[in-house]
């Protein structure tokens, strides 16, 4: 009678990670669209993998259409995924020289701040953040 208990709980714990590995891979694909659409000079693309309240901050800030003024921001290349963390709602995708944060909206996940650099006990320092 236990084995099958058994059995029941490991299928859940696997099922359980599948569902993690899809969730960070779902944000490696859309950190990984964004840098290449901003480094595909992709404006327009790029600006619709960006949270709502990070693509209305850039315009805002910039004075002129999210679609510019993701071009005129220094982002990295995209290069391989270093790493990926998914913590409920929110992620983090890292590369080698930029870490790329996301959050769950309904349409799946978008970038709610890119360009980041680690800085020792303190928050990142992002190029391209909401607020």
């Amino acid at each position: 009678m236990l084995w099958p208990a058994l059995l029941g709980l490991a299928g859940l714990v696997l099922s359980g990670c599948g569902a993690v590995d899809d969730r960070g891979r779902a944000a490696d694909d859309v950190a990984v669209r964004l840098l290449t659409a901003v480094a595909d000079r992709d404006g327009t693309t790029a600006c619709a993998l960006l949270a709502p309240d990070t693509a209305a901050e850039l315009a805002a800030d910039a004075e002129k259409p999210c679609a510019e003024a993701v071009l005129d921001e220094e982002l990295s290349e995209p290069g391989a995924v270093t790493g990926t963390d998914v913590y409920g709602q929110w992620a983090q995708v890292r590369f080698t020289g930029d870490t790329v944060f996301l959050a769950v909206f309904p349409g799946g996940w978008r970038v709610v701040a890119a360009g980041c650099t680690p800085r020792p006990e303190r928050p990142y320092d992002c190029a391209l953040k909401g607020s």
